[in-house]
């Protein structure tokens, strides 16, 4: 007898879902469709739509602080040349809820999809004990500089083994971390993979600071995703917006690691920012919207000049109905 299949994408767009743990985001998929079929006949719009997916009304699964330790990152410390900054991660085979009543039999860092933040500073030596508690082989390869023998591509770590990997943190700016063993995309999709910062000599100006991983999940196997989002679960800041002072800079260190989709993009309502690539010079760009590609990053600074709630999300339409979407929570 074959397996039931899951939740398709096509089937979430086109409204037809038929697993009742997903009815929520085929009732959302449906209004979508239906405003743009009533904005084709010039007729008024439904009520639903993407502002109305706030608080309470957006099914997102898991509470109000469950993402605090992938959302707001460690401290930046004073440049020391030669201090240790040492972590331990733990490759473990671990079923998570992507969205409200989906569950996905993740492979995870430390046993979340992003994995913890790393944190260094410039000329640190930064020192990771991996440990492979898996059922498959697995690496972490870093972004940035760092040794031959430190890239994550030829020292497989098989279960139950163990690698340390120490180097040297540079260059300063926004990266990331992700298994590098075969087949590529499927570690990459299943959860293996974090965002890595690399504060420079001269710090950055205070901030509230954030981070934010593009993710997504091929919940049936199809190779297409079905649910978007940021930092794991579909529709998570929309049910808990980030709460943000208007007097302070707002830091996102942003990454894309979106398995299936050629781009993903970050588009802030209300606003502008700016926007540095990779986050290596004080060259930025000032947008409201940046695309970027897997592996691509950058750092955003927002000084809100208003007070509210401004959503932020993918500017591909699709991503944010399938939960790429949250909101900024603005107070003075």
């Amino acid at each position: 007898m074959s397996k039931p299949r899951g939740l398709s994408r096509r089937q979430l767009i086109a409204g037809v879902a038929p697993v009742v743990a997903a009815a929520p985001f085929a009732g959302i998929a449906l209004a979508g469709r239906r405003e743009l079929e009533a904005t084709h006949m010039g007729t008024e719009h439904p009520a639903m739509g993407h502002a109305a997916m706030i608080g309470e009304a957006a099914p997102a699964p898991g509470g109000p602080n469950d993402l605090d330790a992938v959302t707001y990152p460690p401290a930046a410390l004073p440049h020391q040349p030669g201090r240790v900054r040492e972590y331990t991660l733990l490759a473990q085979d671990t079923e998570i809820e992507v969205a409200k009543g989906v569950f996905y039999p993740a492979w995870t860092y430390n046993g979340t999809a992003p994995g913890p933040v790393i944190r260094a500073t410039e000329d640190d030596i930064l020192r990771v004990e991996f440990r492979n508690g898996g059922g498959h082989p697995h690496t972490i390869h870093f972004h940035g500089i760092h040794p031959a023998n430190m890239d994550g591509v030829f020292e497989i770590v098989e279960p139950g083994g163990s690698f340390t990997y120490e180097f040297p943190a540079r260059p300063y700016g926004m990266h990331l971390y992700h298994c590098h063993a075969t087949p590529l995309k499927k570690h990459i999709h299943k959860g293996l993979y974090g965002a890595f910062i690399i504060d420079p000599p001269e710090p950055r100006p205070p901030a509230q600071e954030l981070v934010m991983v593009m993710n997504a999940f091929d919940t049936d196997g199809d190779g297409e995703n079905n649910f978007y989002a940021v930092n794991g679960p579909a529709f998570y800041y929309a049910r808990y917006p980030i709460k943000v002072k208007r007097s302070q800079t707002v830091r996102i260190y942003l990454a894309n690691l979106t398995e299936f989709d050629q781009i993903n993009s970050f588009h802030l309502h209300g606003d502008f920012f700016r926007y540095y690539p990779t986050g290596t010079s004080d060259t930025f760009e000032y947008t409201d919207t940046v695309m970027l590609c897997q592996g691509q990053r950058g750092i955003i600074e927002i000084d809100f000049a208003n007070t509210g709630n401004f959503m932020f999300h993918a500017h591909q339409s699709e991503f944010a109905e399938l939960g790429w979407m949250g909101f900024f929570e603005v107070s003075d």
